[in-house]
């Protein structure tokens, strides 16, 4: 099953909607999504390493696009959508104190949030509901949305047939430490 999975992403990755359904995930991850678009991406940029930069640019503009989305929904839904997602998450009782960290270091939670595995949505949300300065959350969910996926990028672009070779080898392994790594976001999630 999870072969077919696999080869199902790639062929998906390979296909003329391929941009269109990377922008949208890249979008509704960053409010609401839980599966982040690297699941698109990678198989997109091994298909095709010649576009990984344009690639990495629509995942970027999709994100942040969708990360203002999440910014609205904390500033204007707060008090009905807003805290349906916190909820989903388990944390509408953090708020509060979530809020008060915001003044301090918002823009460094939104960079940390735009870089790791850590459910971007959630951030995206508290920095409007705590009324986080709009041109830092912007400037920063640029930076961290734009290093992760032209990092991921430029790897890819550059060992991307040895990296692709490592993938079809080790899909079972890489499956479990990717649901690993996203279980590890989710968790931090809750314990934060």
């Amino acid at each position: 099953m999870l072969r077919r999975l696999y080869d199902w992403t790639m062929g998906l990755a390979a296909h003329r909607h391929a941009r269109a359904s990377l922008f949208t995930v890249s979008f509704v991850e960053s409010s609401v999504f839980p599966i982040p678009p690297d699941v698109l991406m990678i198989p997109m940029v091994l298909a095709r390493r010649r576009q990984a930069w344009a690639i990495a640019f629509i995942a970027t503009v999709g994100s942040v696009l969708g990360a203002l989305l999440g910014y609205w929904i904390g500033a204007a839904l707060m008090d009905s959508l807003g805290q349906w997602v916190l909820s989903a998450y388990g944390k509408q009782d953090a708020f509060e104190q979530l809020a008060a960290r915001f003044a301090e270091h918002g823009g460094w939670a939104v960079l940390f949030a735009a870089l790791t595995p850590f459910p971007f949505k959630v951030i995206t949300i508290f920095s409007g509901a705590a009324g986080l300065s709009l041109p830092v959350f912007i400037a920063m969910s640029i930076l961290g949305r734009g290093l992760r996926f032209y990092v991921v990028a430029a790897l890819l672009w550059r060992f991307g047939a040895t990296i692709h070779d490592f993938i079809e080898r080790r899909l079972g392994m890489l499956f479990t430490l990717f649901m690993i790594a996203l279980g590890g976001g989710f968790a931090a999630v809750r314990f934060l």
